[in-house]
């Protein structure tokens, strides 16, 4: 992918919501810390580009190594310094090993169309992967079940073999289809390949097949891998609009064939893509699609009295469920009370439940991270200001003189940096990161912009900003996906920027914080449940970043005007925040105990 780095373009059967009983949860997640001899981790081997060793918990441990083995990059390197070769993660050394085992142990099975790191478009993916994982470390087992996209590098899955060939019914035919098993990141997968042109092509979306009739296809063939095979899990969880149609086959066509075990869980994480659909295209996975349009079935409300009415996924999702997630208490409360589906939520609110989104607290582990030059956590920071001096200069941020000593990087330290890592879209507040842009370098800060633009517009508007201020001493715009660019950056970061107009969960304040950046957030969903600010007296003990409410770019000023006077003139409290975001356990494990309830609750049991 190209980036645009220093002005130039470079290298009939509904299911009764009154039966599902379960406890109200609180609203809102108590903040957990993590103990402070939670991780036991190995020493990694001496990298050019990785200096310094952790042994969290362990007395003795030292982070002083000297500066001189680190190679520093430059903006002017051949190959910028977050594409270079990293050795890969060893998932033996650092995985949690006080993990408690579940007594009712449960079959689980995701369908989803994303999973990280194969699959992965948005948040969606990770948190299929790190949802799975700690129900796996649960003692669950768990699968995945995903489309075998023809751009899925094969290489990152291991012990792959061809399970079965059948036919899956699609449009009065019935496509061959094969069903291969791999292992990725731990997690067993059943891939699904089609023989037809579903699912070609060199990205997860925008093939050019019909991707809707593609899902339909998919949600179909998973249950009759399921019926041909007779796997009964005690759970299909399914994701998002993609894989709505899957509740309405099961209760509709697969339990009157010999499927009758699993309870279906949905959830939803952007309430914002529906899964419109024809009638007639909801016919060619096999159903009568005109049974669905009514009200209190699929039909989109939108659409009544239009010629055609159309269908919703996400909607006959919702209502043939036995259990609805969403990824934030907040945007649970937000979706009732706004938005078309509003009333069928309300309709089925007893089953629907507000769920936080976990970060994968090995994968993204400041004190192990291969992607970083330097390594810390919460208590030895010191190579946190390696890190953020490195990414100045690879960037261009900070000059080119010698690194004699620690003197250089206290400099460094005088200019806070904020970093946006985002997906350029409507949601994300894109009127505040332009305007951020220009507040930072009025504040006299330094901040710097990842993320991707679909539309071709605001691709534009950003390659614009890259061109005007890529040359000068403070910003920097990159328009490309990088993971390993990502961590580097929240290494560096001293504030994390999340100014969405409305975010479902978010995993940027979470992941920031995880590696010491303070978060500046608009306070929507689960921003709201995640970032609480330091001057509100109310939350005093929760405090742990600076929120604010309106989407005008004064409110913004006032946020971002308090996080830069906080790092400038009171260090101590400062760095006393950063310490406590370090400390708080966003982690998949507290995620998956809530899940494992709501699986528990709905499971079929003997």
């Amino acid at each position: 992918m190209e980036c645009a780095f220093m002005g130039k373009i470079s290298h009939p059967c509904l299911v009764n919501s009154s039966k599902v009983v379960l406890h109200r949860r609180k609203e809102m997640r108590t903040q957990r810390l993590y103990p402070s001899t939670l991780f036991k981790v190995r020493a990694l081997p001496d990298q050019t580009h990785l200096s310094l060793e952790v042994g969290f918990g362990r007395q003795g441990s030292s982070t002083d190594v000297g500066l001189e083995k680190i190679v520093w990059p430059s903006p002017n390197d051949e190959i910028p310094f977050w594409k270079k070769n990293f050795p890969s993660w060893d998932a033996g050394p650092a995985v949690l090993v006080d993990i408690k085992k579940d007594s009712d142990l449960m079959h689980i099975i995701h369908v989803t169309a994303e999973m990280a790191p194969i699959a992965k478009v948005g948040g969606l993916g990770d948190v299929v992967t790190g949802l799975a994982r700690a129900c796996l470390s649960r003692g669950h087992s768990v699968e995945i079940m995903l489309p075998f996209y023809e751009c899925i590098q094969k290489q990152q899955i291991t012990d792959l073999v061809l399970l079965t060939n059948y036919n899956s019914y699609h449009d009065g035919n019935w496509i061959p289809t094969s069903a291969y098993r791999g292992i990725v990141s731990d997690i067993p997968v059943i891939f699904i390949e089609p023989s037809n042109h579903f699912f070609k092509g060199q990205q997860v979306y925008g093939g050019s097949y019909n991707e809707l009739e593609a899902y339909l296809f998919f949600s179909r063939a998973c249950l009759e891998w399921m019926q041909m095979t007779g796997t009964q899990p005690d759970i299909i969880h399914v994701h998002e609009w993609q894989t709505g149609a899957l509740p309405l086959l099961y209760w509709d066509m697969y339990t009157q064939l010999s499927v009758k075990k699993p309870r279906i869980v949905l959830t939803i994480h952007n309430m914002e893509h529906y899964g419109e659909c024809r009638q007639e295209q909801l016919s060619k996975c096999g159903l009568d699609g005109s049974i669905y349009a009514t009200t209190d079935k699929a039909v989109d409300d939108r659409t009544i009295g239009h010629n055609p009415e159309r269908l919703s996924l996400l909607k006959g999702g919702i209502v043939y469920s036995n259990a609805v997630v969403t990824v934030s208490p907040t945007y649970r409360k937000e979706t009732l009370n706004s938005g078309w589906l509003a009333s069928t939520l309300i309709r089925n609110r007893d089953k629907y439940f507000g769920i936080l989104n976990g970060i994968d607290t090995y994968m993204w582990n400041p004190a192990i991270d291969v992607f970083l030059p330097a390594k810390f956590h919460a208590e030895r920071r010191k190579g946190k200001k390696i890190c953020k001096y490195y990414v100045q200069r690879g960037l261009g941020l900070a000059p080119e003189s010698p690194v004699a000593g620690y003197q250089v990087l206290d400099k460094a330290q005088k200019a806070p940096l904020t970093v946006c890592i985002t997906r350029l879209v409507a949601q994300k507040g894109l009127h505040l990161i332009t305007h951020a842009i220009k507040r930072t370098e009025e504040l006299g800060g330094q901040i710097i912009v990842l993320g991707t633009a679909s539309d071709g517009r605001v691709q534009n508007e950003f390659e614009g900003l890259a061109n005007l201020h890529n040359q000068g001493p403070n910003v920097r715009i990159l328009l490309t996906y990088s993971e390993e660019l990502s961590h580097m950056l929240y290494a560096a970061a001293d504030m994390v920027l999340v100014p969405s107009i409305y975010e479902p969960c978010g995993l940027a304040q979470m992941l920031g914080m995880r590696y010491g950046a303070v978060p500046v957030v608009r306070k929507t969903g689960g921003l709201a449940d995640t970032v609480f600010d330091v001057d509100d007296q109310a939350n005093r003990d929760k405090a742990n970043g600076f929120a604010f409410e309106g989407i005008d770019e004064g409110s913004l000023n006032w946020a971002l005007g308090r996080a830069f006077a906080y790092y400038r003139e009171k260090p101590d409290e400062w760095n006393g925040i950063v310490q406590k975001i370090m400390k708080i356990d966003n982690s998949w494990n507290n995620t998956a105990g809530e899940y494992i309830e709501i699986y528990s609750s709905v499971r079929l049991k003997y």
